[in-house]
């Protein structure tokens, strides 16, 4: 995985709630095993049209909007637990997903993906959507190792897992880090009495 810091990024306006994995990347595409070109597939029943044609009504073929931060609505990812929805959002070029909630698995798929599920009050979401739609250029800084969120002058802190910070911030995943305790894993293994 990517080692996640900072993000200064303008940010993709979705305020839908209750956004469902299914909404996400369709079952129909969950094909693959490996974690490429899902991104392709993103929201795919909303972002083209039955002929396949672009759907120039969604927020994702507006070319004003652009960014590595998608800003969603409540109830971000729930549904199924697919793996997919993570590596969609991921591929296309999306680093964080900001919203008011999020499903647990999804939120929990996410982290393991270094995709970062920042939860924000229902306050400061409403404020980031609504400095969005002022002027759609307007930059987020998310500082992960700070856990502040920033839009227009105004600042939040977020939470997050300090086993997960860590992974992010290092770039690992869990068998990364396992292969950092190495060194200390073959010690304790040489401590050992056998009896």
């Amino acid at each position: 995985m990517e080692k996640f810091n900072t993000i200064q990024s303008s940010a993709v306006p979705l305020p839908i709630e209750n956004m469902d994995t299914d909404q996400i990347i369709p079952a129909r595409f969950l094909k693959a095993t490996t974690r490429e070109g899902f991104g392709d597939h993103l929201f795919r029943d909303w972002r083209y049209k039955a002929d396949g044609s672009p759907n120039q009504d969604f927020i994702l073929n507006n070319s004003v909007y652009k960014g590595e931060i998608l800003v969603a609505g409540k109830n971000f990812g729930c549904g199924s637990s697919r793996e997919h929805a993570v590596w969609a959002i991921y591929d296309y070029g999306f680093k964080v997903v900001i919203s008011s909630f999020f499903a647990d698995i999804f939120k929990s798929n996410a982290l393991n993906n270094g995709l970062l599920p920042l939860v924000v009050s229902d306050d400061f979401l409403h404020l980031i959507f609504t400095e969005i739609e002022k002027d759609a250029a307007t930059k987020i800084l998310v500082d992960l190792k700070q856990q502040t969120v920033e839009i227009a002058h105004q600042q939040t802190v977020f939470e997050i897992d300090s086993y997960k910070k860590m992974c992010l911030l290092n770039g690992y995943d869990d068998i990364d880090y396992l292969l950092t305790l190495k060194d200390k894993i073959e010690q304790f293994e040489k401590e050992q009495v056998l009896f």
